[in-house]
Protein backbone atom coordinates (compact mmCIF):
# COMPACT_ATOMS: atom_id res chain seq x y z
CA UNK A 1 0.00 0.00 0.00
CA UNK A 2 1.29 3.55 -0.84
CA UNK A 3 1.69 5.02 2.36
CA UNK A 4 -0.02 8.21 3.25
CA UNK A 5 -0.16 9.98 7.07
CA UNK A 6 -3.39 8.07 7.46
CA UNK A 7 -2.25 4.57 6.08
CA UNK A 8 1.13 5.36 8.21
CA UNK A 9 -1.35 5.81 11.17
CA UNK A 10 -3.34 2.56 10.61
CA UNK A 11 -0.11 0.43 10.15
CA UNK A 12 1.20 1.86 13.34
CA UNK A 13 -1.95 0.49 15.19
CA UNK A 14 -2.11 -2.72 13.64
CA UNK A 15 -0.74 -4.57 17.03
CA UNK A 16 -3.28 -2.83 19.13
CA UNK A 17 -6.11 -3.56 16.96
CA UNK A 18 -5.03 -7.30 16.94
CA UNK A 19 -4.92 -7.13 20.94
CA UNK A 20 -8.56 -5.44 21.05
CA UNK A 21 -9.76 -7.83 18.61
CA UNK A 22 -8.36 -11.20 21.23
CA UNK A 23 -10.51 -9.18 23.60
CA UNK A 24 -13.52 -8.93 21.97
CA UNK A 25 -13.25 -12.38 19.96
CA UNK A 26 -12.78 -14.12 23.66
CA UNK A 27 -16.45 -13.35 24.99
CA UNK A 28 -18.33 -15.93 23.36
CA UNK A 29 -21.22 -13.63 22.15
CA UNK A 30 -24.08 -15.98 20.81
CA UNK A 31 -27.22 -14.30 21.35
CA UNK A 32 -29.30 -17.15 22.46
CA UNK A 33 -29.20 -17.99 25.97
CA UNK A 34 -30.33 -21.84 25.73
CA UNK A 35 -26.33 -22.33 24.04
CA UNK A 36 -24.19 -19.69 25.84
CA UNK A 37 -24.34 -17.50 28.95
CA UNK A 38 -26.45 -14.13 28.39
CA UNK A 39 -23.32 -12.35 30.87
CA UNK A 40 -21.04 -13.23 27.88
CA UNK A 41 -23.29 -10.60 25.32
CA UNK A 42 -23.41 -8.34 28.24
CA UNK A 43 -19.52 -8.48 28.63
CA UNK A 44 -19.11 -8.23 25.29
CA UNK A 45 -21.41 -5.04 24.56
CA UNK A 46 -19.66 -3.47 28.22
CA UNK A 47 -16.17 -3.75 25.96
CA UNK A 48 -18.05 -1.71 23.54
CA UNK A 49 -19.29 0.81 25.49
CA UNK A 50 -16.22 1.41 27.00
CA UNK A 51 -13.96 1.58 23.97
CA UNK A 52 -16.57 4.42 22.59
CA UNK A 53 -16.14 6.30 25.45
CA UNK A 54 -12.10 5.93 25.31
CA UNK A 55 -12.36 7.08 21.96
CA UNK A 56 -14.46 10.75 23.45
CA UNK A 57 -18.15 9.37 22.15
CA UNK A 58 -20.72 11.24 24.00
CA UNK A 59 -23.79 9.66 25.01
CA UNK A 60 -22.74 6.27 25.17
CA UNK A 61 -25.34 3.55 26.31
CA UNK A 62 -26.93 0.52 25.91
CA UNK A 63 -29.62 0.20 24.83
CA UNK A 64 -32.14 -2.99 25.80
CA UNK A 65 -33.81 -3.93 22.67
CA UNK A 66 -37.04 -5.55 22.44
CA UNK A 67 -35.93 -9.08 21.65
CA UNK A 68 -33.86 -9.30 24.97
CA UNK A 69 -30.75 -8.17 24.13
CA UNK A 70 -27.86 -4.86 24.00
CA UNK A 71 -27.13 -2.70 21.39
CA UNK A 72 -24.43 -0.28 21.92
CA UNK A 73 -24.86 3.25 20.44
CA UNK A 74 -22.40 6.33 20.74
CA UNK A 75 -22.26 10.00 19.03
CA UNK A 76 -18.79 11.98 17.73
CA UNK A 77 -19.68 15.24 17.57
CA UNK A 78 -17.58 16.81 14.35
CA UNK A 79 -17.33 20.30 13.10
CA UNK A 80 -20.02 22.63 12.69
CA UNK A 81 -22.21 21.98 9.87
CA UNK A 82 -20.04 19.14 9.22
CA UNK A 83 -23.09 16.09 8.16
CA UNK A 84 -23.09 12.58 9.78
CA UNK A 85 -22.10 9.64 9.30
CA UNK A 86 -23.64 6.11 10.93
CA UNK A 87 -21.37 3.79 11.39
CA UNK A 88 -22.79 0.29 11.75
CA UNK A 89 -21.53 -3.44 12.97
CA UNK A 90 -22.36 -6.00 15.33
CA UNK A 91 -20.72 -7.88 18.29
CA UNK A 92 -23.36 -11.21 18.36
CA UNK A 93 -21.48 -14.20 16.57
CA UNK A 94 -22.99 -17.41 15.09
CA UNK A 95 -22.16 -20.23 17.52
CA UNK A 96 -18.79 -22.25 16.66
CA UNK A 97 -20.79 -25.55 15.72
CA UNK A 98 -18.19 -28.38 15.96
CA UNK A 99 -15.92 -27.24 18.23
CA UNK A 100 -13.44 -30.20 17.55
CA UNK A 101 -13.01 -29.37 13.83
CA UNK A 102 -11.44 -25.59 14.67
CA UNK A 103 -7.94 -25.80 14.71
CA UNK A 104 -7.30 -23.52 17.63
CA UNK A 105 -10.06 -22.76 19.63
CA UNK A 106 -12.93 -20.94 17.97
CA UNK A 107 -12.80 -17.69 21.39
CA UNK A 108 -9.23 -17.51 21.09
CA UNK A 109 -7.78 -15.25 18.41
CA UNK A 110 -5.01 -17.25 16.81
CA UNK A 111 -2.68 -16.53 14.01
CA UNK A 112 -1.70 -18.43 11.25
CA UNK A 113 -0.41 -18.96 8.23
CA UNK A 114 -1.16 -14.82 7.91
CA UNK A 115 -4.36 -14.63 9.23
CA UNK A 116 -6.05 -14.08 12.72
CA UNK A 117 -8.68 -16.89 13.95
CA UNK A 118 -11.46 -17.17 15.96
CA UNK A 119 -15.44 -16.29 15.51
CA UNK A 120 -16.42 -13.29 14.92
CA UNK A 121 -12.80 -11.93 13.60
CA UNK A 122 -14.54 -11.19 10.28
CA UNK A 123 -18.33 -11.17 11.71
CA UNK A 124 -18.54 -8.92 12.61
CA UNK A 125 -16.32 -8.02 15.84
CA UNK A 126 -13.86 -7.11 13.11
CA UNK A 127 -15.77 -4.57 11.66
CA UNK A 128 -15.86 -2.55 14.96
CA UNK A 129 -12.50 -3.05 15.10
CA UNK A 130 -12.39 -1.35 11.37
CA UNK A 131 -14.50 1.59 12.33
CA UNK A 132 -11.88 1.93 15.54
CA UNK A 133 -9.06 2.41 13.62
CA UNK A 134 -10.67 4.56 10.69
CA UNK A 135 -11.77 7.11 13.64
CA UNK A 136 -8.23 6.97 15.39
CA UNK A 137 -6.29 7.81 12.27
CA UNK A 138 -8.60 10.35 11.63
CA UNK A 139 -8.22 12.26 15.00
CA UNK A 140 -4.37 11.85 14.31
CA UNK A 141 -4.29 13.39 11.25
CA UNK A 142 -6.31 16.55 11.95
CA UNK A 143 -9.58 15.29 13.53
CA UNK A 144 -12.73 14.11 12.27
CA UNK A 145 -14.36 15.33 9.70
CA UNK A 146 -17.61 14.41 10.06
CA UNK A 147 -20.26 14.12 12.99
CA UNK A 148 -19.82 9.92 13.65
CA UNK A 149 -23.03 8.15 15.67
CA UNK A 150 -22.27 4.16 15.79
CA UNK A 151 -24.39 1.65 16.09
CA UNK A 152 -23.02 -1.86 17.51
CA UNK A 153 -25.73 -4.65 17.38
CA UNK A 154 -26.29 -7.30 19.80
CA UNK A 155 -28.67 -10.40 17.92
CA UNK A 156 -27.64 -9.63 14.11
CA UNK A 157 -27.30 -13.39 13.60
CA UNK A 158 -30.18 -14.33 15.13
CA UNK A 159 -32.34 -12.44 12.95
CA UNK A 160 -34.95 -11.55 15.52
CA UNK A 161 -35.10 -8.18 15.42
CA UNK A 162 -34.69 -5.71 18.27
CA UNK A 163 -32.34 -3.02 16.96
CA UNK A 164 -34.95 -2.44 14.08
CA UNK A 165 -38.04 -2.58 16.64
CA UNK A 166 -35.68 -0.30 18.65
CA UNK A 167 -35.07 1.79 15.92
CA UNK A 168 -38.41 2.23 14.93
CA UNK A 169 -39.37 3.23 18.32
CA UNK A 170 -36.81 5.85 18.51
CA UNK A 171 -36.51 7.23 14.97
CA UNK A 172 -34.64 10.57 16.01
CA UNK A 173 -31.69 8.06 17.49
CA UNK A 174 -30.20 6.68 14.40
CA UNK A 175 -30.62 9.68 11.67
CA UNK A 176 -27.32 10.42 9.66
CA UNK A 177 -26.31 11.59 5.94
CA UNK A 178 -24.89 8.52 5.23
CA UNK A 179 -25.01 4.96 6.76
CA UNK A 180 -21.86 2.76 6.70
CA UNK A 181 -23.08 -1.00 7.05
CA UNK A 182 -19.07 -2.86 8.26
CA UNK A 183 -20.88 -6.23 8.25
CA UNK A 184 -20.49 -7.34 4.23
CA UNK A 185 -17.00 -8.19 2.42
CA UNK A 186 -14.97 -7.52 -0.72
CA UNK A 187 -16.10 -10.26 -3.27
CA UNK A 188 -12.20 -11.31 -3.53
CA UNK A 189 -9.91 -10.94 -0.90
CA UNK A 190 -7.54 -7.74 -1.83
CA UNK A 191 -10.63 -6.45 -4.37
CA UNK A 192 -12.19 -3.50 -2.95
CA UNK A 193 -15.72 -3.95 -2.76
CA UNK A 194 -19.26 -2.16 -1.98
CA UNK A 195 -22.20 -4.66 -1.89
CA UNK A 196 -25.27 -3.12 -3.22
CA UNK A 197 -28.04 -5.52 -3.05
CA UNK A 198 -28.97 -8.11 -0.08
CA UNK A 199 -31.33 -10.82 0.00
CA UNK A 200 -33.81 -10.71 2.64
CA UNK A 201 -34.48 -13.69 4.69
CA UNK A 202 -37.35 -15.34 6.78
CA UNK A 203 -36.70 -18.30 9.29
CA UNK A 204 -40.16 -20.71 9.48
CA UNK A 205 -40.31 -23.49 11.82
CA UNK A 206 -42.65 -27.04 11.07
CA UNK A 207 -43.78 -29.18 12.40
CA UNK A 208 -45.66 -32.16 11.61
CA UNK A 209 -47.81 -34.83 13.49
CA UNK A 210 -49.34 -38.10 12.41
CA UNK A 211 -50.00 -40.43 15.07
CA UNK A 212 -50.43 -40.41 18.96
CA UNK A 213 -47.14 -42.09 19.44
CA UNK A 214 -44.67 -43.66 17.91
CA UNK A 215 -45.26 -47.12 16.53
CA UNK A 216 -43.64 -50.76 16.03
CA UNK A 217 -42.04 -50.62 12.34
CA UNK A 218 -43.21 -54.00 11.49
CA UNK A 219 -46.57 -54.28 13.20
CA UNK A 220 -47.91 -51.03 11.34
CA UNK A 221 -45.06 -49.72 8.91
CA UNK A 222 -46.69 -49.49 5.53
CA UNK A 223 -49.74 -48.25 6.41
CA UNK A 224 -49.51 -46.13 9.63
CA UNK A 225 -48.49 -42.42 8.27
CA UNK A 226 -45.14 -41.56 9.35
CA UNK A 227 -44.42 -37.49 10.08
CA UNK A 228 -40.53 -38.07 9.08
CA UNK A 229 -41.96 -39.58 5.66
CA UNK A 230 -44.08 -36.75 5.58
CA UNK A 231 -41.71 -34.18 6.24
CA UNK A 232 -38.94 -35.65 3.92
CA UNK A 233 -41.64 -35.41 1.41
CA UNK A 234 -42.34 -32.22 2.21
CA UNK A 235 -39.37 -30.77 2.27
CA UNK A 236 -37.92 -32.18 -0.90
CA UNK A 237 -41.64 -30.02 -2.55
CA UNK A 238 -39.14 -27.00 -2.12
CA UNK A 239 -36.66 -28.04 -4.54
CA UNK A 240 -36.80 -28.83 -8.71
CA UNK A 241 -34.74 -31.94 -9.79
CA UNK A 242 -31.95 -29.38 -10.44
CA UNK A 243 -31.56 -28.13 -6.99
CA UNK A 244 -33.55 -24.51 -7.89
CA UNK A 245 -35.41 -23.34 -5.41
CA UNK A 246 -39.65 -24.07 -6.09
CA UNK A 247 -42.39 -22.49 -3.86
CA UNK A 248 -45.29 -21.98 -5.38
CA UNK A 249 -46.02 -18.51 -7.02
CA UNK A 250 -42.55 -16.83 -6.12
CA UNK A 251 -40.22 -15.89 -9.13
CA UNK A 252 -36.77 -17.77 -9.52
CA UNK A 253 -36.13 -16.61 -12.84
CA UNK A 254 -34.26 -13.17 -12.05
CA UNK A 255 -30.73 -11.90 -13.54
CA UNK A 256 -28.12 -10.38 -12.08
CA UNK A 257 -26.44 -7.65 -13.94
CA UNK A 258 -22.77 -6.80 -12.90
CA UNK A 259 -20.14 -8.30 -11.76
CA UNK A 260 -20.11 -12.00 -12.03
CA UNK A 261 -18.65 -14.91 -10.15
CA UNK A 262 -17.45 -17.18 -12.06
CA UNK A 263 -17.85 -21.21 -11.58
CA UNK A 264 -14.19 -22.67 -10.98
CA UNK A 265 -13.99 -19.85 -8.15
CA UNK A 266 -17.48 -20.14 -6.49
CA UNK A 267 -16.73 -24.21 -6.35
CA UNK A 268 -13.41 -23.67 -4.67
CA UNK A 269 -15.02 -21.09 -2.61
CA UNK A 270 -17.63 -23.30 -1.24
CA UNK A 271 -15.48 -26.10 -1.05
CA UNK A 272 -17.36 -28.45 -3.10
CA UNK A 273 -15.98 -31.61 -3.20
CA UNK A 274 -14.84 -32.90 -6.40
CA UNK A 275 -17.95 -34.58 -8.94
CA UNK A 276 -20.58 -33.13 -6.84
CA UNK A 277 -22.06 -30.73 -9.01
CA UNK A 278 -23.76 -27.63 -8.36
CA UNK A 279 -27.83 -26.93 -7.81
CA UNK A 280 -29.99 -24.40 -9.88
CA UNK A 281 -29.40 -23.07 -13.36
CA UNK A 282 -28.49 -19.87 -14.46
CA UNK A 283 -25.13 -17.71 -13.43
CA UNK A 284 -23.81 -18.13 -10.12
CA UNK A 285 -24.99 -14.47 -9.84
CA UNK A 286 -28.07 -15.11 -10.71
CA UNK A 287 -28.54 -18.09 -8.30
CA UNK A 288 -26.77 -16.25 -5.30
CA UNK A 289 -27.72 -12.77 -5.75
CA UNK A 290 -30.92 -12.38 -7.52
CA UNK A 291 -32.86 -15.13 -6.92
CA UNK A 292 -34.75 -17.25 -3.79
CA UNK A 293 -32.89 -19.60 -2.58
CA UNK A 294 -34.51 -22.30 0.40
CA UNK A 295 -31.68 -24.25 3.33
CA UNK A 296 -33.07 -26.85 5.55
CA UNK A 297 -31.11 -25.86 8.92
CA UNK A 298 -32.18 -28.80 10.72
CA UNK A 299 -34.45 -31.33 11.32
CA UNK A 300 -35.98 -32.59 14.48
CA UNK A 301 -35.64 -36.41 14.14
CA UNK A 302 -34.05 -39.75 15.97
CA UNK A 303 -30.40 -39.87 15.34
CA UNK A 304 -29.68 -43.09 14.07
CA UNK A 305 -27.39 -43.95 17.23
CA UNK A 306 -30.10 -44.90 19.43
CA UNK A 307 -33.17 -45.14 16.82
CA UNK A 308 -35.75 -47.84 17.46
CA UNK A 309 -37.75 -49.34 14.56
CA UNK A 310 -40.87 -46.77 14.77
CA UNK A 311 -43.03 -45.28 12.84
CA UNK A 312 -42.41 -41.20 13.79
CA UNK A 313 -45.90 -39.80 15.10
CA UNK A 314 -43.91 -35.93 14.91
CA UNK A 315 -41.40 -34.66 12.79
CA UNK A 316 -39.83 -31.26 12.31
CA UNK A 317 -37.81 -28.80 10.65
CA UNK A 318 -36.22 -25.04 10.65
CA UNK A 319 -36.27 -23.42 7.15
CA UNK A 320 -34.57 -20.50 5.98
CA UNK A 321 -35.61 -19.00 2.44
CA UNK A 322 -33.56 -15.98 0.85
CA UNK A 323 -35.41 -13.39 -0.35
CA UNK A 324 -34.35 -11.51 -3.48
CA UNK A 325 -34.42 -7.92 -3.87
CA UNK A 326 -37.32 -6.91 -5.45
CA UNK A 327 -39.49 -9.05 -3.69
CA UNK A 328 -41.46 -8.18 -0.58
CA UNK A 329 -40.35 -10.71 2.86
CA UNK A 330 -43.89 -10.80 3.51
CA UNK A 331 -45.28 -11.67 0.26
CA UNK A 332 -42.70 -14.20 0.30
CA UNK A 333 -43.61 -15.83 3.19
CA UNK A 334 -47.29 -16.08 2.35
CA UNK A 335 -46.48 -18.33 -0.83
CA UNK A 336 -44.20 -20.47 1.11
CA UNK A 337 -46.91 -20.54 4.01
CA UNK A 338 -49.23 -21.80 1.31
CA UNK A 339 -47.02 -24.06 -0.31
CA UNK A 340 -46.15 -25.84 2.69
CA UNK A 341 -50.24 -26.57 3.46
CA UNK A 342 -50.37 -27.48 0.01
CA UNK A 343 -47.48 -29.93 -0.21
CA UNK A 344 -47.91 -31.59 3.20
CA UNK A 345 -48.89 -35.12 2.33
CA UNK A 346 -51.37 -37.58 3.89
CA UNK A 347 -54.00 -34.69 5.10
CA UNK A 348 -50.80 -34.69 8.28
CA UNK A 349 -51.29 -31.76 10.53
CA UNK A 350 -49.20 -29.08 10.33
CA UNK A 351 -48.04 -26.39 12.33
CA UNK A 352 -45.72 -23.08 11.14
CA UNK A 353 -44.44 -20.83 12.64
CA UNK A 354 -42.54 -17.68 11.42
CA UNK A 355 -39.38 -17.27 13.56
CA UNK A 356 -37.33 -14.27 12.16
CA UNK A 357 -37.99 -12.17 8.86
CA UNK A 358 -36.01 -9.00 7.39
CA UNK A 359 -36.24 -7.51 3.90
CA UNK A 360 -33.98 -7.66 0.76
CA UNK A 361 -32.00 -4.43 0.21
CA UNK A 362 -31.13 -2.49 -2.59
CA UNK A 363 -28.78 0.85 -2.66
CA UNK A 364 -28.70 3.96 -5.06
CA UNK A 365 -24.91 2.94 -5.94
CA UNK A 366 -25.09 6.61 -8.20
CA UNK A 367 -25.25 8.81 -4.66
CA UNK A 368 -21.85 11.18 -4.03
CA UNK A 369 -20.86 8.81 -1.03
CA UNK A 370 -20.16 5.99 -3.63
CA UNK A 371 -17.92 8.01 -5.62
CA UNK A 372 -16.25 8.96 -2.37
CA UNK A 373 -16.10 5.34 -1.43
CA UNK A 374 -14.73 4.57 -4.82
CA UNK A 375 -12.02 7.18 -5.04
CA UNK A 376 -10.81 5.94 -1.09
CA UNK A 377 -10.36 2.91 -2.10
CA UNK A 378 -8.34 3.33 -4.97
CA UNK A 379 -5.71 4.98 -2.44
CA UNK A 380 -6.73 2.24 0.06
CA UNK A 381 -5.59 -0.69 -3.03
CA UNK A 382 -3.39 1.21 -5.40
CA UNK A 383 -3.97 0.04 -8.90
CA UNK A 384 -7.86 -1.54 -7.94
CA UNK A 385 -11.08 0.12 -8.53
CA UNK A 386 -13.93 -0.42 -6.44
CA UNK A 387 -16.34 -3.20 -7.82
CA UNK A 388 -20.33 -3.15 -6.66
CA UNK A 389 -21.43 -6.58 -5.85
CA UNK A 390 -24.58 -8.41 -4.16
CA UNK A 391 -24.65 -10.93 -1.49
CA UNK A 392 -26.58 -13.65 -0.86
CA UNK A 393 -27.16 -13.07 2.87
CA UNK A 394 -29.00 -10.84 4.96
CA UNK A 395 -29.10 -7.72 6.88
CA UNK A 396 -32.27 -6.97 8.14
CA UNK A 397 -31.74 -3.79 9.54
CA UNK A 398 -30.86 -1.90 6.37
CA UNK A 399 -34.40 -1.94 5.02
CA UNK A 400 -35.37 -0.81 8.32
CA UNK A 401 -33.13 2.16 8.34
CA UNK A 402 -33.76 3.12 4.19
CA UNK A 403 -37.70 3.16 5.57
CA UNK A 404 -36.41 5.29 8.29
CA UNK A 405 -33.90 7.49 6.51
CA UNK A 406 -35.01 7.59 2.92
CA UNK A 407 -32.68 10.24 2.47
CA UNK A 408 -29.60 8.73 3.32
CA UNK A 409 -27.12 6.89 1.54
CA UNK A 410 -25.76 3.68 2.11
CA UNK A 411 -22.60 1.52 1.45
CA UNK A 412 -21.95 -1.90 2.60
CA UNK A 413 -18.26 -3.06 3.17
CA UNK A 414 -16.74 -5.55 5.40
CA UNK A 415 -13.95 -8.03 6.03
CA UNK A 416 -15.91 -11.25 5.23
CA UNK A 417 -14.47 -12.01 1.96
CA UNK A 418 -14.56 -15.89 0.81
CA UNK A 419 -10.99 -16.97 2.61
CA UNK A 420 -12.58 -15.15 5.83
CA UNK A 421 -15.20 -18.76 5.69
CA UNK A 422 -17.58 -16.79 8.40
CA UNK A 423 -20.58 -18.61 10.17
CA UNK A 424 -18.07 -21.91 9.35
CA UNK A 425 -15.61 -23.48 11.59
CA UNK A 426 -11.88 -22.07 11.41
CA UNK A 427 -14.01 -18.40 10.54
CA UNK A 428 -10.47 -15.85 10.41
CA UNK A 429 -9.68 -12.21 9.23
CA UNK A 430 -7.15 -11.07 7.15
CA UNK A 431 -5.29 -8.00 8.89
CA UNK A 432 -4.17 -6.76 5.90
CA UNK A 433 -7.65 -6.70 4.38
CA UNK A 434 -8.24 -5.11 8.01
CA UNK A 435 -5.70 -2.47 7.69
CA UNK A 436 -6.53 -1.82 3.72
CA UNK A 437 -10.22 -1.29 4.47
CA UNK A 438 -9.98 1.44 7.72
CA UNK A 439 -7.63 2.69 5.54
CA UNK A 440 -10.58 3.16 2.76
CA UNK A 441 -13.07 4.04 5.45
CA UNK A 442 -11.21 6.82 6.65
CA UNK A 443 -10.41 8.47 3.19
CA UNK A 444 -13.81 8.15 2.33
CA UNK A 445 -14.97 9.90 5.56
CA UNK A 446 -12.33 13.09 4.67
CA UNK A 447 -13.99 12.40 0.68
CA UNK A 448 -17.26 12.74 1.70
CA UNK A 449 -17.04 15.39 4.11
CA UNK A 450 -15.54 17.85 1.09
CA UNK A 451 -18.26 16.44 -0.80
CA UNK A 452 -20.73 18.25 1.08
CA UNK A 453 -18.69 21.32 1.91
CA UNK A 454 -18.33 21.24 -2.30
Amino acid sequence: MSQNPIAETIASLMPRAKQELTELVAFQSVADWAQFPQSESQGAANWVADALRAEGFQNVSLLDTPDGTQSVYGFLPGPEGAPTVLLYAHYDVQPPLDDAAWVSPAFELTERDGRWYGRGAADCKGGFIMHLLALRALKANGGVPVSVKVIVEGSEEQGTGGLQQYAEAHPELLTADTIVIGDAGNFRLGLPTVTATLRGMTLIKVKIDTLGGNLHSGMFGGVAPDALAALIRLLDSLRAADGSTTVDGLASDAVWEGLQYPEADFRADARVLDGVGLIGEGTIADRLWARPAVTVLGIDCPPVVGATPSVHASAGALISLRVPPGVDTAEAIKLMEAHLVAHTPWQARLELEVVGQGQPFQADTSSPAYASMAAAMQVAYPGQEMQVAGMGGSIPLCNTLTTLYPEAEMLLIGLSEPEAQIHAVNESVSPEELERLSVAEALFLVNYAQSKRG
